[in-house]
């Protein structure tokens, strides 16, 4: 018998995590947790300031969200996670092993349009260069795919399930 993945769907700012997330839970059955509801409200003060996070200011909240995807081990779940650097993610596969990241990429220039659009984020786009700067891609050792946010959140949904499907699920 197997068991649904742990997803971690991560990314630059803007780039649908909090859009695909939720999608994608509900196309594999299985609950989403939104990662910015684990942040402490400093850390919120800081980006709606436009101040970029430290990494002190991070390991707590990847921390949370390893504490979260560890429950969820063998269940199945999805979580939002920016997981921008290798050593954050490792700092999650540190909590929860079994968790398999969903890297939301594509153009800077429409990740900037779409962020200049939303309402109600505290990230402003002053934060993306950052962001890409911090940004390290997925390797080979790490379980996970990229998909590419092009198109409608059905399009990019979609392309997350079929990519994750040539991952196995984990054994029970």
């Amino acid at each position: 018998m197997s068991t649904p993945h742990v997803v971690v769907v991560m990314g630059v700012a803007g780039t649908g995590k909090t859009t695909i997330g939720p999608l994608l839970a509900a196309r594999l059955g299985v609950p989403y947790a939104e990662g910015d509801d684990f942040h402490p409200q400093a850390n919120i003060a800081k980006m709606s300031a436009g101040v970029p996070l430290d990494d002190d200011d991070r390991w707590p909240w990847l921390d949370a969200i390893g504490t979260w995807a560890h429950e969820r081990a063998g269940l199945g779940g999805v979580v939002s996670c920016s997981a921008l650097k290798r050593s954050y993610r490792d700092r999650l596969r540190a909590e929860a092993p079994g968790v398999v990241f969903v890297h939301l990429s594509g153009d800077r220039a429409l990740i900037e349009d779409r962020m200049a659009h939303r309402q109600g984020h505290f990230m402003p786009t002053a934060l993306l260069d950052s962001q890409f700067a911090t940004l390290q891609p997925l390797q080979a050792d790490e379980a996970g795919v990229a998909v590419d946010v092009a198109g409608s959140p059905a399009e990019i949904t979609r392309r997350a399930v079929e990519a994750l499907s040539g991952i196995p699920e984990s054994a029970a």
